[in-house]
C-alpha cells in the first residue's frame, strides 16, 4: 500500500517540527548541490529557523556574487517596468537599510576570511568557508604558475638574443684580430713596383786598359794609349742615353767594336 497524501500544514509538536526542519533543510542542500553540479548553474539558497538561525548554500561564484547578480537583475526588471520612477524616495529609503545590511555581511565576510571572528560560524558554514578558500587558493596558485612560466619563456627569450648577439661580436673580434695580424706582414713584404736599380759607385777598370799594363814596355806609349781609351769611353758615354743602370767599361768597348 502507498504512502498516502501528506496534508501541508504547520507542525505543532515542537520537537517534531525541529526534527522535520533539519531532514528537510539537509535534502533541500543536496538538492540545491545536485542541480548546481548536473546543470552547471549557479545556486544560491538562504534558510533561516524559527529561532532566527541562517543556514545558507552558494556555489563556487559565492553567494555575495550571486545576491549581487540577482540586484542587478531586479534593478533592470524594475527600470524596464517604471517602478522606480513612481515613488523614488521611498525606494531610497528602503534601499538605505538593506544596502547598511549588506555592508555588514561583507565585512563579516571579509572577516572570515582573513581568519577572524570565526567563533559565531557553525560547522556548515566553517565548511562552505574551507571550500571557498580552497578554491579561491588554487586559482590564486594556478595565475602565479602562469606567471612565472610567462616569466621563464620571456627571460629565455631575452638569453637567446643576448646569446646571438655576444655570439655575433665574438665573430666581429676575430675577423679585426685577423686583420690585425695580416698588415704587419703585408708591410714587411717588399713591392715589386718600388724597386729602383740603382747606379754602381765605381765601374771596374777597363780590361783593354788592364792589357796594356806590360812589363818592359815604353812607358810613355802606354800612358798615351790611356788616355785614348779614356777618351774614347767618356764619348760614348755622352752619345748613348741615359739609364738607370751604368754599363762596364770593358762592356761598352766589346759592343762598340
Amino acid at each position: 500500500m502507498g504512502r498516502g497524501k501528506v496534508q501541508l500544514k504547520r507542525i505543532e509538536n515542537k520537537i517534531s517540527r525541529q526534527v522535520t526542519f533539519s531532514k528537510r533543510r539537509t535534502g533541500l542542500i543536496k538538492k540545491a548541490h545536485e542541480i548546481s553540479v548536473l546543470c552547471d548553474a549557479d545556486v544560491a539558497l538562504i534558510v533561516f529557523s524559527t529561532k532566527g538561525k541562517l543556514f545558507e548554500y552558494a556555489t563556487d561564484s559565492s553567494m555575495d556574487a550571486i545576491l549581487e547578480r540577482y540586484e542587478q537583475y531586479s534593478y533592470a526588471e524594475r527600470q524596464s517596468t517604471g517602478i522606480p520612477d513612481s515613488q523614488p524616495q521611498g525606494s531610497w529609503f528602503m534601499e538605505f537599510p538593506k544596502l547598511a545590511e549588506r555592508i555588514e555581511i561583507l565585512q563579516r565576510k571579509i572577516r572570515n576570511y582573513t581568519g577572524e571572528d570565526l567563533d559565531p560560524l557553525s560547522l556548515r558554514e566553517l565548511q562552505n568557508l574551507e571550500q571557498q578558500i580552497d578554491t579561491a587558493l588554487k586559482r590564486v596558485r594556478a595565475r602565479k604558475n602562469q606567471a612565472v612560466h610567462e616569466s621563464l619563456s620571456e627571460m629565455h627569450k631575452k638569453q637567446r638574443t643576448l646569446q646571438e648577439q655576444n655570439n655575433s661580436l665574438a665573430k666581429k673580434l676575430k675577423e679585426n684580430e685577423k686583420l690585425l695580424q695580416e698588415e704587419p706582414n703585408d708591410n714587411q713584404q717588399p713591392n715589386p713596383s718600388t724597386l729602383v736599380l740603382m747606379p754602381t759607385q765605381q765601374a771596374p777598370k777597363s780590361p783593354a786598359l788592364l792589357s796594356s799594363l806590360t812589363i818592359g814596355g815604353d812607358f810613355q806609349g802606354r800612358r798615351d794609349a790611356m788616355d785614348e781609351d779614356v777618351r774614347d769611353y767618356q764619348g760614348r758615354a755622352e752619345t748613348q742615353p741615359a739609364s738607370s743602370t751604368v754599363m762596364p767599361p770593358w762592356m761598352v768597348r766589346h759592343l762598340n767594336q
